[in-house]
């Protein structure tokens, strides 16, 4: 039912906003990987609401429990099953309001598809869900960082029309967290930060774009036709909340050039292919080629404004809305390790799926 995903490494998600938890089952993550929860802590903590005033203040610890799958913090390669909850849920906040349908948000169309709806905080279309998907990414983080060194780095690189100038080659997970909008380029971060203020004392919301990077991913990862890496990557990063948009390499800037400059040459980097540019992104039919794996997603403005608006209730008859809570002007900051977590549990399901294929030599492509 659009809970599950991965084809090796299944990963489940399970939890509302305002219920008593949420949580992952992740399925698939092979024996002997020795788990750091301490990671998968600062994964979270970067995730978690109230870790800034650019970010709702819901008051969240975010602290996982591991229920199952590890002993002496090895993993058994059965389910690991973790538990994150909720504790400090308002869901009073809605109670005005739940027989109306907010604008722009998944009100009245989960009504249409199950006949019922939980409307204390949007239940599992909240981004509250993503923070099991980051709990989950961090550990397939850590099985990509032990099986072949992986290292995966996601940032905001454009806030509204501000944008920035950012190296992907050489950014780091320490630059990015450097201030609170998780922009590695100070000048461009200095202004998206008093935009989004901006935004917020204007009761109101806005969007932005971030970008991704996998490094050290190894040639062959992606299976066509119809689980190409770049589509996996587009699924797995769109069913983000509030994700609209989706480019792999140039994306939808390479439509103004031609194939001799947009092609990515390939020359012999003492013993290994490579090519000269990477305007593909690393990914080419739909396989990776050995090169950075780029991505970026954009993000659309928060739905709930603080402003009236005009909707209808569920007999159809109009009526005005001026949402109450906790929400973000902006969700860039937070959505940076749920981008990470994404990239993450898609690289890690395709990389099984090739050691599957090709046994111990999966790094040998």
């Amino acid at each position: 039912m659009g809970n599950r995903t991965g084809h090796i490494f299944h990963v489940s998600t399970f939890g509302e906003s305002h219920g008593g938890a949420l949580g992952a089952i992740v399925d698939g993550c092979p024996p002997g990987i020795e788990l750091d929860l301490e990671l998968m802590k600062r994964d979270l903590e970067r995730r978690r609401p109230g870790q800034s005033d650019l970010t709702t203040q819901r008051k969240e610890t975010d602290a996982v429990e591991v229920l199952s799958g590890l002993f002496d913090g090895i993993t058994l390669g059965t389910p690991i099953a973790l538990l994150v909850r909720n504790r400090d849920a308002n869901p009073a906040a809605y109670e005005d309001f739940k027989d109306l349908y907010r604008p722009s948000h998944a009100d009245y169309t989960t009504q249409k598809r199950y006949g019922i709806r939980n409307w204390q905080g949007g239940g599992r279309a909240s981004a509250r869900e993503t923070v099991a998907r980051v709990a989950a990414g961090s550990i397939a983080r850590q099985v990509l960082q032990e099986l072949a060194q992986i290292e995966i780095v996601a940032w905001v690189d454009q806030v509204g029309e501000i944008g920035s100038q950012c190296d992907p080659d050489t950014v780091t997970i320490h630059a990015v967290d450097k201030n609170p909008v998780r922009c590695p380029d100070a000048e461009a971060a200095v202004k998206m930060e008093a935009l989004i203020r901006q935004v917020r004392s204007d009761a109101d919301t806005i969007g932005g774009v971030i970008r991704c990077v996998a490094r050290n991913v190894p040639p062959g990862l992606g299976d066509p036709v119809f689980d190409k890496l770049e589509a996996d990557l587009a699924k797995a990063l769109m069913s983000l909340p509030a994700a609209k948009g989706f480019e792999s390499g140039l994306g939808f800037s390479s439509v103004g050039m031609r194939g001799s400059a947009h092609n990515d040459v390939f020359f012999n980097d003492q013993g290994q292919i490579r090519t000269r540019t990477n305007h593909s992104g690393g990914i080419q039919g739909g396989i990776s080629n050995g090169m950075p794996v780029l991505v970026s997603v954009a993000f659309k403005p928060v739905a709930t404004i603080f402003k009236p608006q005009e909707t209808v209730d569920q007999a159809g008859e109009s009526a005005q809305i001026k949402p109450r809570g906790r929400h973000d002007p902006c969700v860039l900051p937070r959505a940076v390790p749920m981008v990470e977590a994404g990239m993450a549990l898609v690289l890690c399901d395709h990389l099984l799926r090739l050691r599957a294929l090709r046994g111990d030599d999966f790094l040998k492509v």
